[in-house]
């Protein structure tokens, strides 16, 4: 144990040194002092009489020269950078080095022993500290003492840089900097043999590599499999050492947990040491994997890893770990393993890792294959070995290939990276269409369980997922492990995601949402498809009307706008990218014109924005791009502007190029605007704010959310901006998959499921006793042949006149033929949905579970409620929505902004033709607000009478508006709404009159425009100021003052003769000259009669504001 030199009271970073080193001891490590180390030079970093003892014991055979020889090349070693030294230093010490005796053959000598023979390990582990290293600069020799070292025969593994507890200002920040700038700097020769660092002052204790970022050190919150996460800060420094340094851990995490990209990419620098989720997470996949293989269930298991927690990374330890540590089990040997993902973007993310780690992975091959075809040629060609990635789209292809076995192998591991989630909802979809061939294929649909079992019968799969779903489970086996959401904040591992909502303005009444779910319900009793109330739903429920209206998109594009720009001021130093969420393409769309038009600078294409200091290299890998973009699929419909700016036929490249410049920090593309496209597996770590416009819900917010969560430097959270109003579904999800709540279903459910199923089934055949189904089941019907069967099979229902007995709402009665048959195959759907994906039901049970649901679909398509579709009842439920709108409160009448001229005839008209009252009167106050504003700008006086007027016409109307409750319904209710909307709406018509008459008024009076605003403000002064001025008269219902007019007109040709002068408006002498002149005017005209600075000020203000908007 170390000792402590002196104790005065005070708390020194050597005692906690001596502590931690205490610690390690307890955990079989032994303690040496640097300077009891023998060593030849200071500059030597190996404890050579630990090396060549370790050496001499494991191999008797040598001779001390040959030990001696191979220690000399392993303390010389060189590499063409350190960093390539590093790496090859690390293949050493888990492989071995290469060496041949003289009186023998060349073999691989272990530097380590990472499996010791009946435990007993010949391994020497020993923690040094203050160890003085010596280096030279600028022709100085000069001295740096790591605080410990942890050396295994006599190798430096791991360097920790400790800070005091009891010292505020000394942080593990300043610890990181020592390791990854000072040391690297100057004793590059200690880190070549160094993989890992560890930085701790006591409270925080972290794990990363001596090339990790400081942001991407990690604490190790567990010691073994099944242990609670230890949060308490207190606690990191004992578990890490008891978590990854025990001596058996160690070297465990050293061997298959460290990841270098593979030796041509040395340039790269990327060295990855894993995060504990990871490390147990692949420890319990590889064991449940081996219990799958050997008992030939099938099912690897789940793992459930919060979104942004590294999946990709646990596979690639997974794989390695497959690979090399399951040699002695005959099944598995070296397995070849398949990764399917659900998304291109998820390919190349996952292609970018593995086809860089083949070293790590040791399979040999690793590629992305194009369809089945090809992965069925390579698996022919290799009984082991490699690792093949496929999206599930590709993988599920059958146009081009009709045989559903791809291979028998035993040995072959299906990792599928949320793929399942999109053939499942595809599985569940039964659609129809005038395309009888396709119309069958939608029917025949399989479960993705039974599609992996066709394809790789004595597979196993395993399935990783951010955001499980019931059917997750069933496909892939149980949950192994969990890394949630909040755990992954609560380590830093990912950054919080703060909310704020900024609800859209116009809202329905609670009364018309139980209307529009009645309506539902409705057509559902009636005979609507589930898939028609469900896409109808889903059209209505993000309320394209209102969410698409172009006032709305207006203010939605100002406050993004405004809110990014301030939220970026905030931090200018640091890259805050930005992503808007919108509903559907036309909406994005549209809302992208409106920015256009209101921040052109936007879409100007640079290469960086002003401001970004970037360097020449920097700049030659960066494109022209505009500040804001929207990225979506074209459609086969698209308007011809739509179509091309999205890129028309060439839009999948220029896809491309937009994802690989929001992927640069440095680039000008900072706001993306996107419908489904970038919401999953998509990964920018600067993207900080998110905008979302879009009714999402479960998974799939999670997924999209979770773009904002990736750490990034300065970044301490990200921003979900919410304008539809997600909160309850966002907290709904997080329940799910936030924290520990599971949506696996239990073994009973789907038992449970699958006998009603069976039941429901059987009821149905024998509705059918008497048809003959079999043309359907057979795949190699002709189509028009299937479609005929349905056809006559919907026919048959509405033909049978026998009538049987059923329960309905819990009472039994008799019902008709068509009735009993559209509920038993309702029942018989629900159970289907959960127990389908099991992909336990024989393939005729689940083809004529889809033929009976098919036939259900034509029986309601051909009866009475033919009429109830998704487009009609989207039709019923937009004019729902649209009266409801005039019942809405207008949370707050426009802010002002650069708006278009709104005061014109064409206007006023249009606004005429608006049936919702609580739009039209927005647009009016809109117009109204637009108008005062540019008429002050010559008519200050008149200006500011119009808009106390209109801000008490609004005061009113909000006063009233606050008497009516929202939860009240009825006819009462919604007269008093329109009334109160009607009254505010005629007095801003009669503010709107007035403006007119008095704009107009100069013309009655033989004034000009202008002159007429200086003729208001000299005769309000003296009404203001109670004096004398002239006679007043009123012709034609005008005030006329003819000593007042005449004087406007002289103080008018004052201002006319001094803008003679070229840059009038910037000469201030010139303009100091008009002021004096103004007031000599208004003197020797007697204004007013009794000389007053307060009057000729006031004055000066009209003249002044005048002078601003007159040029």
């Amino acid at each position: 144990m170390v000792a402590l030199k002196e104790y005065n009271g005070r708390y020194f970073e050597s005692e906690f040194e001596a502590a931690f080193i205490g610690f390690l001891e307890a955990e079989g490590w032994t303690y040496s002092a640097g300077n009891q180390i023998n060593r030849v030079t200071k500059r030597d970093v190996l404890i050579a009489d630990d090396f060549k003892k370790f050496l001499t014991d494991t191999n008797p055979d040598l001779t001390e020269e040959e030990i001696t020889q191979i220690f000399d090349n392993v303390r010389l070693v060189g590499g063409e950078s350190d960093f390539a030294t590093l790496h090859k230093v690390y293949g050493w010490m888990v492989d071995g080095v290469q060496f041949t005796p003289q009186n023998g053959l060349a073999r691989m000598v272990p530097l380590i022993d990472f499996e010791p023979e009946n435990g007993k390990s010949k391994n020497i582990f020993r923690v040094v500290n203050q160890l003085a290293l010596e280096y030279t600069n600028n022709g100085q020799k000069e001295t740096r003492r790591p605080d410990v070292i942890l050396y295994v025969n006599g190798l430096p593994l791991c360097v920790i840089e400790l800070k005091n507890p009891a010292d505020e200002k000394a942080t593990i920040y300043d610890a990181w900097e020592q390791i990854t700038i000072r040391y690297w700097r100057d004793i590059p020769h200690l880190l070549h043999y160094c993989p890992l660092a560890c930085i701790s002052d006591g409270v925080k204790t972290r794990l990363g590599t001596v090339r990790t970022p400081y942001e991407h050190f990690y604490a190790w919150r567990r010691v073994n499999d099944g242990d609670k996460i230890s949060a308490l800060p207190f606690a990191e420094t004992q578990t890490m050492i008891k978590g990854v340094y025990s001596p058996l851990r160690f070297l465990e995490i050293f061997r298959d947990y460290i990841h270098f990209q593979d030796t041509i990419y040395d340039k790269n620098e990327q060295e990855i040491v894993c995060r504990y989720p990871q490390f147990f997470a692949t420890r319990l996949l590889k064991e449940s994997i081996v219990k799958s293989v050997v008992t030939k269930s099938g099912k690897g298991g789940t793992y459930f890893g919060a979104t942004g927690c590294g999946k990709t990374y646990t596979m690639a330890f997974l794989a390695r770990q497959l690979a090399l540590r399951c040699t002695d089990i005959p099944e598995i040997g070296s397995p070849t393993i398949i990764l399917i993902v659900d998304r291109e973007d998820l390919q190349k993310q996952g292609s970018k890792l593995f086809t860089k780690s083949k070293e790590f992975l040791n399979l040999g091959e690793v590629s992305v294959v194009k369809n089945r075809d090809q992965l069925r040629q390579e698996l022919k060609a290799r009984q082991s070995g490699g690792f093949y990635i496929c999206t599930i789209q590709k993988f599920c292809d059958r146009a081009d290939d009709k045989i559903g076995l791809i291979n028998e192998r035993q040995n072959i591991i299906c990792f599928s990276d949320e793929a399942h989630r999109t053939q499942l909802e595809h599985a569940k979809e039964i659609k129809f269409s005038q395309d009888a061939d396709k119309n069958m294929k939608a029917m025949i649909s399989k479960p993705y369980a039974k599609v992996l079992k066709e394809a790789f019968p004595h597979a196993t799969f395993v399935g990783f997922t951010g955001t499980p779903i019931a059917e997750t489970y069933q496909t892939f086996g149980d949950e192994i492990d969990r890394y949630t959401m909040d755990q992954a904040v609560a380590d830093g591992l990912t950054v919080p995601i703060k909310y704020h909502p900024r609800i859209a303005k116009v809202l329905l009444n609670k009364e018309k949402v139980k209307e529009i779910e009645d309506y539902y319900k409705k057509c559902a009793d009636d005979g609507a498809t589930a898939e028609d109330v469900e896409a109808s739903k889903k059209a209505m429920s993000s309320m394209e009307v209102i969410l698409g209206e172009p006032l709305r998109l207006e203010r939605l594009a100002t406050d993004i706008h405004d809110h990014y720009v301030a939220a970026c001021a905030n931090d200018p130093e640091r890259i805050q990218k930005a992503m808007i969420v919108c509903s559907g393409r036309q909406i994005a769309y549209e809302l992208l014109l409106k920015f256009k038009e209101k921040y052109p600078e936007w879409f100007v294409e640079k290469k960086a924005p002003e401001g970004v200091s970037v360097s020449a290299e920097e700049l030659k890998e960066l494109k022209p791009m505009p500040f804001m973009a929207m990225v979506a699929s074209v459609g086969s419909n698209d308007k011809p502007d739509m179509y091309n700016y999205l890129g028309g036929v060439k839009n999948d490249k220029r896809s491309e190029e937009l994802d690989a410049a929001f992927k640069q920090d440095k680039s000008n593309f900072h706001i993306v605007i996107v419908v489904d496209m970038w919401i999953t597996g998509f990964d920018v770590p600067s993207l900080t704010y998110m905008y979302n416009d879009k009714p999402l819900k479960k998974h799939l917010l999670i997924q999209t959310i979770s773009r904002v969560n990736r750490k990034y430097q300065g970044k301490d959270y990200g921003l979900i901006v919410d304008y539809i109003g997600i909160r309850n579904n966002m907290r709904e999800a997080m329940k799910i998959y936030g924290g520990n709540s599971s949506v696996a279903p239990t073994k009973d459910d789907v038992e449970q499921a699958t006998k009603v199923f069976r039941e429901e089934l059987e009821i149905l055949k024998k509705l059918f006793s008497g048809y003959d189904l079999t043309p359907f089941l057979n795949l190699e019907c002709d189509p028009i042949n299937r479609y005929t069967l349905l056809a006559k099979a919907a026919e048959y229902v509405f033909t049978a006149t026998e009538e049987l007995k059923q329960e309905v709402n819990h009472k039994i009665q008799k019902v008709g033929f068509k009735t009993y048959f559209l509920n038993t195959v309702k029942r018989m759907r629900a159970a289907f949905d959960v127990c389908q994906p099991s992909g336990d039901l024989e393939d005729e049970e689940s083809a004529l579970a889809q033929c009976f649901m098919a036939i259900a679909g034509f029986v309601r398509k051909m009866s009475g409620t033919s009429d109830v579709d998704a487009d009609s009842m989207n039709r019923v439920v937009a004019k729902m929505v649209e009266e409801a709108l005039k019942y809405n409160q207008v949370e707050s009448v426009l802010e002002s902004g650069e708006e278009e001229d709104l005061f014109s005839p064409e206007y006023l008209e249009k606004l005429s033709d608006i049936k919702m009252p609580a739009t039209k009167l927005e647009i009016l106050i809109k117009m109204l607000r637009k108008q005062i504003k540019d008429y002050g700008k010559v008519n200050q006086i008149a200006a500011k009478t119009f808009q106390e007027m209109l801000e008490k016409t609004i005061a009113e109307y909000h006063e009233r508006r606050k008497s009516l409750s929202l939860e009240e319904a009825g006819e009462t209710q919604e007269q008093a709404s329109e009334n109160i909307i009607q009254n505010a709406t005629e007095q801003a018509l009669a503010i709107l009159s007035k403006m007119q008459e008095n704009r107009e008024s100069f013309r009655k009076m033989g004034l000009t425009f202008e002159e007429k605003a200086f003729y208001d403000i000299l005769l309000a002064l003296r009404d203001q100021y109670n004096f004398e001025y002239g006679t007043d008269k009123t012709i034609d219902g005008v005030v006329i003052n003819d000593k007042c007019k005449t004087l406007a007109k002289k103080v008018k040709e004052i201002i006319d003769t001094k803008s003679s002068f070229a840059d009038w408006l910037n000469n201030q002498r010139v303009r100091d000259e008009l002021k004096f002149d103004i007031k000599v005017c208004l003197i020797k005209n007697g204004y007013p009669p009794q000389y007053s600075p307060e009057v000729f000020s006031k004055v000066m203000e009209q003249v002044e504001n005048f002078e601003e908007n007159a040029g």
